[in-house]
């Protein structure tokens, strides 16, 4: 995206360098300028009583920020002449896709430094060709939704990756399976092995946010974990023009990356939304934030933990907005409504003889206002379901009844590429043994040649050539060794590796 557009930005995984490094404590320091050589200190305000007729935020955040969650991504991706992605893989690779074909945010710290690199010298860094793999990591937030586990959070926050790992606001870690992510509504519905976990309330889907009301979101910008934002509700039924049919609750709360799948909270605590997108011309925060209505993700949550894939159902139509001018010519009395402006014969709609023309103004008894409402209701349905159309064409009102269509047949959600890839062993290493001249030439005793590397260990960051000395602190001088000591560990194994003349541990998470 160009620092001249205004398309709508997401918010998805945030990897800044920081992120690679790791933060220290962060905070906020004012400078106290005095004229003497005494120094001013500042005192430190006590909290006070939150003032009639505002909200209270804080109770809010205290009581439901435990149940929202960061998630860290990691994976790799092939890479491009030009340092992007190679987007030439199908969806069946660990080179990530969605269910409708879409590659991952270009928000990549390897793809960033690739294409600086590129723009700076032409081509690729040495030793990096068109086609290498390189690994990705990144954030998101989330929230918990049962007890047990289950966990809502944008299903590009999880795109393409290989391994979801899910931080609770009591240091805990989980390694989390994608049970299903529908890229259409953009949601995904995650799974963690634990027990009585804190969760949210969400909003009855009868009382809809209202304009001008106060929202509070929680989520992790930048990776600062459970930070916590507010605004008010800017706007309601937004439609996006991305080919969604989500119809987005707008806000003014500050939306960072890593906010991508943290919830918006209503003032009596309830969660109306997922933080999404925002709409920028820097690609940060701009006073305009998009969340997907709660609705919308409990329907795809159902699905998924129901059925195990998401169905969307079809009608057949391209509408668009009725204005002042349009409704004076169609004769409608006021500018409501979806005008059709185009009707596959062989769909639903054209085979419950809607036309292009038609004005549709109520479905199912719920009236049309605006043109994003009827795909807003199309989206919620299922395939198979009826809807009784009260359309406006040439100046009358007339009924019909269409049975929905499915938008894509056998539509199964996007798995996990760790479901889908079984490295060699645990550890994902090919080793041998080290040969006399190799033992002479390197000054070790012993130690095993990591040919090969897949699955947990490549995430670590091991590399074909580096030599394994130990596994958990024990010497492993044969592949036996190895193995034996791999399956004797838990959730991890610490591996002492040797690369050049630097030795170091590496944590490796096991599966």
């Amino acid at each position: 995206m160009t620092a001249s557009s205004s398309l709508p930005r997401r918010t998805a995984i945030a990897i800044a360098a920081a992120a690679v490094l790791g933060f220290g404590a962060a905070g906020t320091y004012r400078m106290v300028h005095a004229e003497n050589t005494s120094i001013l200190r500042t005192p430190v305000a006590t909290a006070a009583p939150t003032p009639a007729g505002l909200p209270d935020l804080a109770s809010i955040a205290k009581r439901y920020g435990p149940a929202v969650v960061n998630i860290s991504v990691s994976g790799t991706r092939k890479v491009a002449m030009n340092g992007a992605e190679d987007d030439s893989e199908d969806d069946s690779t660990d080179d990530g896709g969605d269910a409708s074909g879409n590659t991952a945010p270009p928000n990549s710290a390897y793809r960033d430094f690739l294409r600086r690199f590129q723009q700076q010298f032409g081509g690729l860094p040495p030793g990096i060709a068109p086609g290498t793999r390189v690994p990705m990591r990144g954030e998101g937030s989330g929230f918990i939704v049962q007890s047990d586990g289950v966990i809502l959070t944008n299903a590009h926050v999880v795109h393409g990756a290989q391994e979801v790992v899910v931080k609770l606001t009591d240091r805990r870690e989980f390694r989390a399976k994608v049970l299903g992510a529908d890229a259409k509504t953009d949601i995904a519905v995650l799974k963690i092995d634990a027990r009585d976990l804190p969760t949210v309330v969400l909003a009855p889907a009868k009382q809809p946010p209202q304009v001008g009301e106060w929202v509070l979101a929680i989520g992790s910008p930048f990776g600062f974990e459970n930070t916590v934002t507010a605004g008010v509700v800017s706007a309601v039924g937004r439609s996006l023009h991305d080919d969604s049919a989500v119809p987005f609750i707008q806000t003014d709360v500050a939306v960072n990356p890593g906010n991508s799948g943290g919830p918006l909270f209503n003032t009596r605590g309830e969660v109306i939304g997922i933080n999404s997108q925002i709409y920028s011309r820097s690609g940060g925060y701009q006073g305009l934030s998009f969340a997907i209505p709660v609705e919308v993700a409990q329907h795809i949550e159902r699905q998924v933990l129901d059925t195990g894939k998401v169905r969307h159902a079809r009608l057949g139509v391209t509408v668009q907005e009725v204005n002042q001018t349009l409704a004076e010519s169609f004769k409608l009395p006021r500018p409501e409504g979806a005008l059709v402006a185009n009707v596959d014969p062989n769909s639903p709609a054209g085979k419950a003889g809607i036309e292009a023309g038609d004005v549709v103004l109520v479905v199912n008894g719920t009236p049309i206002v605006d043109s994003v409402d009827l795909p807003a209701l199309v989206g919620l349905a299922l395939p198979g379901d009826k809807l009784s159309l009260q359309l406006w064409r040439q100046g009358a009102q007339r009924t019909v009844t269409a049975t929905l269509a499915d938008a894509k047949p056998d539509n199964k959600v996007a798995k996990s590429e760790s479901e889908a890839t079984t490295p060699r062993g645990r550890l994902g290493l090919a080793l041998r043994p080290l040969q006399p001249e190799e033992k002479r030439e390197s000054g070790l005793a012993s130690g095993l040649v990591i040919e090969g590397v897949t699955g947990a260990s490549e995430r670590a960051g091991i590399q074909p050539g580096d030599v394994l000395l130990a596994v958990n602190g024990k010497p492993v001088a044969s592949v036996n060794e190895a193995r034996e000591a791999a399956a004797k560990s838990q959730k991890s194994a610490a591996l002492l590796v040797q690369r050049g003349e630097i030795k170091v541990y590496v944590p490796v998470r096991l599966g």
